[in-house]
């Protein structure tokens, strides 16, 4: 009989609550993930009521305030707050997003905060992002051209440059990969979304004269066609980007050039 076992530290169990000051009115009920590997224990959920009257309107704001007053040992990537850095990427409430420019007013009820889904965790609400860094190096995402450097900038027409409009704009925050069910199983072979649009801002860009070399680079049955639509990516984007047109594009350029 074949046995099945759960991955370790699959189960998550009930953690510490912290409770407000005696007389707070304006409560916020945040169950927020916390595991570190210094102490050998499971995962668990710890509880944190934050008196709202005192605190930023953003979820990562209720964060700070956490750890600032409630417990220091909380641990979570932040840096710009506005949206930019990507850094405070996280599930909140059940969708991978930016905790800077998510409101809590949004919410209702208790606010359940995980670290970017199936990554390993380095601690708390930080995952391990060196695959999907390895990844993006893959694709060499920097302008290649052959041509001697010209005295000045390389021009672009305006409809040129409009090409790249919802492309350059991504932040690496990786929640449209983490929220890919093809990028869940096969991590490690297909490049994800993130990538596979910062891949297509390179062969887009009428500067770059690579379009082959990067095409050649993706011809491969995992890299590229684990794509199958779902459009997870496009639906979890906290800048409204969509990286499933990004990567239809380029299985048509694949398609174009065989014909």
């Amino acid at each position: 009989m074949a046995e099945f076992a759960l991955p370790a530290n699959s189960k998550i169990g009930v953690g510490e609550t912290y409770k407000a000051a005696a007389g707070t009115k304006n409560i916020k009920t945040f169950k927020v993930y916390r595991w570190t590997p210094d102490d050998g224990k499971k995962p668990s959920v710890d509880t944190y009521e934050v008196d709202m009257d005192s605190c930023g309107p953003m979820v990562l704001d209720a964060l700070i305030k956490i750890k600032n007053e409630i417990d220091s040992s909380l641990t979570f990537r932040r840096s710009c707050r506005e949206g930019v850095c990507g850094s405070c990427a996280m599930n909140i409430d059940g969708t991978n997003t930016l905790a800077c420019t998510k409101f809590i007013s949004e919410m209702k009820g208790d606010i359940r905060i995980y670290p970017l889904p199936h990554m390993p965790v380095v601690r708390d609400l930080v995952p391990d992002l060196n695959v999907p860094y390895a990844q993006l190096a893959s694709i060499e995402p920097w302008m290649k051209s052959s041509t001697q450097p010209p005295t000045r900038e390389r021009l672009q027409s305006p409809e040129e440059r409009a090409k790249l409009d919802g492309l350059w704009e991504c932040i690496l925050c990786f929640c449209c990969s983490t929220s890919c069910p093809s990028y869940w199983w096969s991590g490690e072979r297909y490049l994800g979304p993130a990538v596979l649009l910062q891949a297509y801002r390179w062969i887009a860009d009428s500067r770059d004269d690579a379009i082959g070399e990067r095409l050649d680079q993706l011809e491969d049955p995992f890299r590229l066609y684990r794509c199958h639509t779902i459009m997870n990516c496009t639906k979890t984007c906290p800048k409204s980007l969509n990286p499933a047109k990004a990567i239809a594009e380029i299985k048509k350029m694949m398609l174009e050039r065989t014909i």
